[in-house]
């Protein structure tokens, strides 16, 4: 059977060079494009899915809908927030660059790419906090995060991957899940065994799908970019 992973097309934010985190921002004009590409690739290559799971954040969403409309078929499709992108805390959008020029460039990189460092936290009151959003609303205060590093995005993340999107790769299932860098990063460093360093310097590019080929006991087989 085959995983799919996909990062969603680039974002208004992505493309403003702004830390993003929970936002629910939209596509920019070049990420509507990406996902397009990605959907062709995966119909000239014959992919066909038997479900899609998704984060609750719009750009995901969007992304598979395009894909969709490419592949010409309607996916039984899952979203939920233990796919979203890595909360960025209080550097949620603001720009990259300007706090590179605040706290230096190897603190910044140590807050995107480390393994186990978070940003600084929101407060509670916070109108960013995602206890403001309808969306979470099901969610106890205490279960929404203020911040968090990769590993923290990696224990939700991978939760669910074990607990709802394993058993049906088991069964024998064509699976894609679109979502972003760190939740995909999270499901690369749990597949692929990448340690807490090796992981700083993985880079998932926006719109590129990425094909886990496996066997019955789910062993990778085969693993690369759709280009």
């Amino acid at each position: 059977m085959k995983l799919v992973l996909l990062r969603h097309g680039e974002s208004v934010y992505n493309m403003e060079n702004r830390f993003t985190g929970w936002t629910d921002v939209d596509l920019s004009a070049q990420g509507v494009l990406e996902a397009e590409q990605a959907g062709r690739l995966l119909k000239e290559n014959g992919f066909v899915f038997d479900k899609a799971y998704t984060s609750v954040l719009n750009r995901a969403i969007d992304t598979l809908m395009i894909v969709e409309k490419e592949l010409q078929t309607m996916i039984l499709t899952f979203s939920t927030w233990k796919l979203n992108e890595r909360h960025y805390g209080a550097l949620q959008g603001l720009n990259k660059d300007e706090m590179r020029a605040k706290y230096g460039e190897e603190q910044v990189h140590i807050w995107r790419r480390s393994y186990d460092v978070r940003p600084p936290a929101l407060s509670w009151d916070d109108p960013r906090f995602p206890g403001y959003d309808r969306k979470y609303r099901n969610l106890k205060k205490e279960e929404l995060p203020t911040t968090e590093s990769l590993k923290d995005t990696m224990k939700r993340t991978i939760d669910y991957y074990l607990n709802e999107i394993k058993p049906n790769l088991l069964k024998g299932e064509n699976i894609i899940i679109v979502a972003h860098g760190n939740s995909i990063r999270s499901i690369l460093k749990y597949l692929e065994n990448i340690s807490d360093d090796e992981i700083m310097n993985v880079e998932v590019p926006t719109g590129v799908p990425y094909v886990y080929e496996m066997d019955s006991n789910l062993e990778i087989k085969n693993k690369y970019f759709l280009k």
